[in-house]
């Protein structure tokens, strides 16, 4: 067979000339279109879902809410196992799947049995899927550089502007916040003024409720004009939430400025996150979808970051503490410094041994065209170009040289012989 092939090789050659540039060019193409990261994702091929039941213990969480859902979403077609993590407040469940299960069908799947189990849980309890990142998919991490502002103004302005601005960029799936206070309006109700007043919790919390609310009228028209009637009624002021009536008693309205505090105050906090010891920072965390190219991401969000800044407020600016894209530039300009003072060193040590040109010039053009058909391969197992796979083909240039250095050298022998034989031939 190998024969065969060699000899319609040498008969044909402008054809495998032409089949090797068409590989190389393929191949060049598929180096182009290969995903690049620094490191392999090895992470599972999970959905996250998250519920939050504020307020509410770790085993309360389990019996009401992290058991049905495990017990629910196991039957999913295509799911491996079923995990689930109970913690004051909040549930998390871990579906994960088989290797071959396209995430978003995943997802889908999980959607669908979400919408039959909520009925299950108790009221006012929704869970909501995770993103749709990876392990990994962490690639890069920022701050907002703003001494003058405070703390929960940085966090108003990551969450309200940065926040959305950067989601935009294709291939991000999340920017997560961290750090700062999240701003909001606090009621504090003193029990004692309560009992005076005989009143509950529930009172308050009714009144602040149904007066925090819009609602629309009807349409008339009058003098050939149509008018839309509607109600303004959201709060929008500490003033508004204090004046706010919740019952009468003796013809004297009680309001909650009368058995509370009204303020405006950050959630409470379980950590703080601190940059090089020099004080709390805010800032977000770039979460890559599943699939995408890291590097082109990373690039994108940090074009967007140069937008986003002219609307920062005066002495904000970004500063970002992690950038996987330098380790992976990093990475990349290794792999191929090394390719090529590989091939510097197989043209040399080949020119030595053989002192033979031709076979020299065989051999090194066999090394990129293999290289580049290596990424054929890589695209078609959803492989991406990171320290390992390129490391992996880096290694195997050993072997290619190998090959071409021991099918040139037969080759160079049995021509010898050949031309030794036709010369005693001739002689004789």
């Amino acid at each position: 067979m190998v024969h065969h092939i060699i000899t319609w090789s040498l008969r044909n050659r402008f054809i495998v000339i032409v089949l090797a540039a068409g590989l190389f060019a393929w191949g060049c193409f598929a180096v182009q279109k290969n995903p690049i990261d620094a490191i392999p994702d090895l992470s599972e091929n999970q959905v996250i879902v998250f519920t939050e039941w504020m307020g509410r213990g770790p085993q309360l969480i389990e019996d009401q809410v992290t058991y049905p859902l495990v017990t629910n979403l196991q039957g999913i077609s295509k799911v491996k196992y079923v995990r689930g993590t109970s913690m004051f407040g909040m549930s998390f469940i871990f579906v994960i799947f088989d290797d071959n299960a396209d995430i978003y069908w995943a997802r889908e799947r999980v959607l669908e049995k979400l919408s039959t189990i909520t009925r299950q849980l108790p009221q006012g309890v929704t869970p909501t899927l995770g993103p749709d990142g990876t392990g990994v998919g962490h690639i890069l991490w920022y701050t907002l550089d703003a001494p003058d502002v405070d703390l929960g103004e940085q966090r108003a302005i990551q969450d309200w502007y940065v926040k959305f601005a950067l989601q935009n960029v294709p291939g991000v799936s999340e920017i997560a916040s961290f750090g700062g206070a999240q701003q909001q309006y606090q009621v504090t109700v003193d029990p004692n003024k309560l009992l005076y007043y005989k009143l509950s919790v529930t009172d308050v919390l009714n009144a602040v409720r149904t007066n925090n609310n819009e609602s629309g009228g009807r349409k008339f028209e009058m003098s050939g004009i149509g008018y839309i009637i509607k109600t303004s009624g959201y709060l929008q002021s500490l003033e508004q939430i204090g004046n706010i009536p919740i019952k009468t008693q003796n013809s004297i309205p009680i309001r909650v400025a009368d058995v509370a505090t009204v303020q405006m105050a950050g959630e409470t906090r379980l950590g703080i996150f601190d940059q090089d010891g020099k004080g709390e920072k805010v800032g977000g965390i770039v979460v890559m979808r599943y699939g995408e190219n890291a590097d082109a991401v990373i690039d994108r969000v940090k074009a967007k970051m140069l937008e986003v800044a002219k609307g920062l407020p005066p002495g904000v600016k970004f500063d970002i503490v992690y950038d996987r894209g330098a380790l992976i530039k990093q990475s990349v300009s290794s792999i191929k410094r090394t390719l090529i003072e590989e091939m510097i060193v197989v043209s040399i040590v080949v020119i030595i041994f053989l002192f033979h040109w031709r076979s020299a010039l065989s051999i090194i053009i066999q090394i990129p065209v293999t290289l580049a058909a290596s990424f054929i391969l890589l695209n078609a197992f959803g492989i991406s170009s990171n320290i390992m796979s390129l490391t992996g083909i880096a290694l195997a240039i050993g072997v290619i040289v190998d090959n071409g250095i021991i099918m040139s050298e037969n080759a160079y022998k049995h021509l010898s012989e050949r031309y030794a034989q036709k010369k005693a031939e001739t002689a004789a």
